[in-house]
């Protein structure tokens, strides 16, 4: 006979009841209900119980989500604006990301017993320092976005009173941009955002500049004047920034940049529908104590050892409170490990192997649309990605590049309205020549269906 039963599912000793029964004995309360009532007000809580399934046995439960796992498709994507599809080692995958010895705990705030996190967190502060050529870096932020508004905070912070406008060129990533004026509505900071050649900072009121440097199309533009200007007018300088394209770029401390900033998300990290993705944020010693979040530093304990300690924490769930340079508690300790880990993996050469091979894929895609399309910005040297303007609309294009399990550019009509159907293509190590070579042919094929007036285009033809 077989019989269909639940796994056995273990239980420790004693009840539930029992349990709940000795907790309210032991702070004084009746029931749960009187403990509820007495802890929160009937106006806030739900007048319903939740509409929520029976529970489940774990076997059963992990079965589900494999079946629902399993419908995912992934297809190669050419989508950008700071964030692209990089290659994982297994090493970094098996050893950190999927153990949980690395990923359960929440932060080294006891630094005596996390003496291996924190030491890695200094390798990730170091690293990013050297590649940004400032004097100091944290040990991560939340993202780029929010790092950015962090910035901005702590530019205002360094320039003293008088000053209330914060200028943000218009080559920042939309998503940081939209971060920044939310962050500055509350600080009742003026955001002003425009080409970043045309900065107005006559006035004296600007205490502060956002620069994205490659620019959020891939340009790679020289601001070294910009920030000159800057600093004549008395405003400070933040540079968001790539650190894989520093590599072989001229990082920002060189041309007098006041902060970098950006996210280390190329490294190693994978996309994760939006995060977590770990942010950076360097600058100049004389900063230190204005900047956000945690800096690990470098002891040594009574017997004369090195001991690794948290050396500054300005944050407001520390020591600080009203006085903190930040108020989101928030960083991302387990990634920071992992772009420390594949920094050390690929080490100098290889890193800008790795870069050279995001320039070259680039520019080859970048040539190859341009025999076809038409390619913005085509003065300046790109990186990872580029603008390709069509006579057709790019969210029709993409429909058929679906097809050939294919996602393709972002359309920038949401954030550009100026450049028409254009869209944002992404280009890195991921990405093969023959990947290139089927999206170029599938939107000369649109291109050439529109000029000639045809309505059907035969995407199995073109991709042969």
């Amino acid at each position: 006979m077989l019989f269909d039963f639940e796994p056995f599912q273990s239980r420790h000793i004693g009840s539930d009841a029992d349990e709940r029964d000795a907790m309210l004995k032991a702070i004084g309360a009746a029931s749960l209900d009187a403990l509820i009532d007495e802890a929160i007000p009937a106006r806030i809580r739900l007048p319903k119980p939740l509409n929520l399934p029976d529970g489940e046995s774990e076997y059963h439960f992990l079965r589900e989500l494999r079946q629902t796992a399993s419908r995912n498709q992934i297809w190669r994507s050419y989508i950008g604006l700071g964030y692209a599809g990089c290659i994982t080692p297994s090493v970094i995958l098996r050893n950190v990301l999927e153990n949980p010895g690395w990923y359960t705990p929440y932060t080294p705030y006891q630094a005596e017993i996390a003496q291996g996190r924190l030491e890695s967190l200094l390798n990730f502060q170091t690293m990013v320092r050297d590649l940004t050529a400032m004097e100091v870096a944290n040990a991560s932020l939340l993202d780029e976005a929010t790092a950015a508004a962090e910035a901005m905070h702590m530019c205002r912070a360094i320039a003293g009173a008088g000053r209330n406008v914060f200028f943000a060129a218009q080559e920042c990533h939309p998503q940081t941009l939209a971060v920044v004026r939310t962050r500055a509505r509350s600080l009742g900071i003026d955001v002003r955002v425009g080409p970043a050649a045309e900065v107005d900072l006559s006035g004296g009121d600007v205490f502060g500049v956002l620069l994205q440097y490659p620019a959020t199309d891939g340009r790679v533009v020289d601001d070294s004047a910009l920030v000159q200007r800057a600093h004549d007018a008395g405003a400070l300088v933040a540079v968001a920034t790539d650190l894989l394209a520093l590599t072989l770029l001229r990082p920002p401390g060189e041309f007098g940049a006041d902060i970098a900033l950006g996210s280390s998300q190329r490294f190693g990290v994978p996309m994760g529908y939006g995060g977590p993705h770990a942010a950076f944020l360097s600058t100049k010693d004389e900063y230190k104590r204005q900047m956000p979040g945690r800096l690990i530093g470098v002891s040594k304990d009574a017997d004369g050892r090195v001991a690794y300690r948290m050396a500054l924490q300005t944050r407001e769930q520390h020591i600080r409170r009203e006085k903190a340079t930040s108020n989101i508690c928030t960083n991302q300790a387990l990634i920071a490990l992992m772009v420390n880990i594949f920094m050390t993996v690929y080490g100098k050469v290889g890193l800008k192997e790795l870069a050279k091979q995001n320039l070259s894929k680039t520019a080859y895609a970048a040539g190859q649309f341009a025999k076809h399309g038409k390619v913005l910005f085509g003065s300046s040297p790109r990186f990872n990605e580029f603008v390709v303007q069509s006579s057709e609309d790019p969210y029709a294009i993409n429909s058929r590049l679906l097809g050939h399990k294919m996602v393709g550019g972002l359309p920038l009509k949401k954030f550009y309205p100026e450049l028409g159907n254009a869209a944002l293509w992404c280009c890195t190590e991921m990405t093969t020549r023959t990947a290139i070579d089927t999206a170029v042919g599938l939107v000369a094929e649109s291109e050439r269906s529109v000029r000639s007036g045809k309505e059907e285009v035969d995407v199995e033809e073109v991709a042969r």
